[in-house]
């Protein structure tokens, strides 16, 4: 079933009407050829999304089997140290974001989105089936530690080039009104392997044993994500390129810009900050109900899976909902709710410790999260020039990603335990909240036929 039909005719820039304030949308992105001559698809946006799947696949499953994968490479008698050991190990990989970001953003921007996509891709596949491949220390001894490192540093660099590229691409190809749409199948895939891997985790867990989880059932949930990776290959290499040709200097001059990219830069940065930690503290709260509430595992993974289902039912709604009533009014009003939300509902989590309310909990802020997000992404993707658009969007979302994405649950667990308050989430969460809404006021209305006043 085709999601929209792009013309192959290359579209004329579209200039404003009078009084309209001219945006990076219309300045850049209106000279960006639709697919030539083809349909976009819903295999194919499956197919520019399915990096972003990968990502937080790969993330829950790493953190379900942590333990697993600990006394697999880092063997101790510690198991505390074993554990630390696999988390610094996942942690490393963030470290690559950034230079990922930067050096296969800068190959979209210059040669096309396709051949980025298709490198970012294939590096993932290699990297998620080396990990799942290695042998453990018994058998190779030093060597798999090393080996398991290595190939989480590949997969970092990967990560960090996928969202540039991807995102660019659904601007490009997506109708001018029906970008938000089209950007939030990005979030909506990202849900959708929240789904997944809760699925995966919870089967594995009650199907095998301990000591199977040990010897190779962790091996399984990564094979299972690695897996899709030969037909994302198969299905990106149909796309079309959407890279614009170069426009003319004076087309991409500044003054026409509605803020310099180091300004979109800066909110993005913050905003995304705040987004990553809303998703980081959600995904913990599997481990907050069992480890700080003492509440059942189960329903730990089940709070995971209605999380991801929620958030698979809203993304496109929140998308749809900022192409029909603008960017700005999908962040701020979800956004505001969420605030306001965040430490009422864990404190009524903390003092009655149900089911009931871990569920109520996590569908209702995903639901505020998700009417928000994609407005997010569209508005700075808009905001940026296409020629540079691919490249500074991965940056952005890798240092929002590296230093609030590796760090957020680590910091919600210690903040936990030092002050011994099991409100501790929710202040951390409502602090990056409210530092992210502000950024959002700043951040102008790109969605188009909108002026900044909408």
């Amino acid at each position: 079933m085709k999601l929209s039909t792009l013309s192959g005719t290359p579209r004329r820039a579209q200039l404003p009407a009078h009084g309209e304030p001219m945006t990076a949308a219309a300045d850049t992105a209106d000279l960006a050829p639709a697919p030539y001559g083809q349909a976009l698809k819903a295999r194919h946006v499956a197919a520019v999304t399915a990096g972003n799947a990968l990502e937080f696949y790969d993330f829950l499953t790493y953190a379900f089997f942590a333990a697993q994968i600990g006394r697999t490479f880092f063997p101790s008698a510690d198991a505390a140290g074993s554990l630390l050991a696999s988390l610094a190990t996942f942690g490393a990989g963030f470290l690559m974001r950034p230079v990922g970001a930067l050096t296969i953003g800068r190959l979209a921007d210059r040669i096309g989105r396709k051949p980025a996509m298709l490198l970012s891709f294939t590096l993932m596949g290699v990297a998620m089936f080396g990990l799942a491949l290695t042998p453990g220390y018994r058998a190779i001894g030093i060597a798999a530690p090393i080996l398991a490192i290595g190939f989480r540093l590949v997969q970092g660099f990967a990560l960090g080039g996928e969202i540039g590229p991807n995102t660019a691409y659904l601007i490009e190809a997506a109708p001018p009104r029906r970008r938000g749409l089209y950007v939030s199948f990005q979030y909506m895939s990202q849900d959708a392997s929240v789904l997944v891997s809760g699925l995966v985790g919870y089967g594995l867990s009650r199907l095998l044993s301990d000591a199977a989880l040990d010897a190779w059932g962790w091996r399984v949930a990564f094979i299972l994500g690695a897996s899709i990776v030969p037909f994302g290959l198969l299905l990106r290499r149909e796309l079309a390129e959407t890279l614009p040709p170069e426009a003319p200097e004076s087309q991409l001059a500044a003054p026409r810009m509605p803020m310099s990219v180091a300004r979109v830069a800066a909110f993005g940065i913050v905003i995304l900050a705040g987004g990553t930690t809303v998703s980081y503290v959600l995904d913990y709260l599997t481990t907050y109900a069992t480890s700080t509430l003492h509440m059942a595992t189960s329903v730990g993974f089940l709070a995971t899976i209605l999380l991801g289902l929620t958030g698979v039912i809203v993304d496109p709604i929140g998308g749809w909902m900022s192409d029909r009533f603008g960017r700005k009014r999908m962040m701020l009003i979800p956004w505001t709710a969420l605030l306001l939300a965040t430490m009422p509902g864990f404190l009524l989590l903390s003092n009655l410790r149900t089911t009931g309310v871990l569920i109520g909990l996590s569908i209702g802020l995903t639901i505020a999260s998700s009417l928000t997000q994609p407005s997010v992404l569209v508005s700075i993707t808009e905001s940026i020039p296409a020629r540079a658009r691919a490249g500074s969007l991965g940056l952005i979302y890798a240092f929002a990603i590296s230093i609030f994405g590796g760090s957020t649950q680590f910091t919600v667990a210690w903040l936990t335990g030092f002050t011994h308050n099991p409100l501790a989430p929710a202040w951390y969460m409502s602090v990056c909240v409210a530092i992210a809404l502000v950024a959002m006021i700043a951040l102008p209305q790109t969605a188009p036929g909108r002026s900044q006043a909408a």
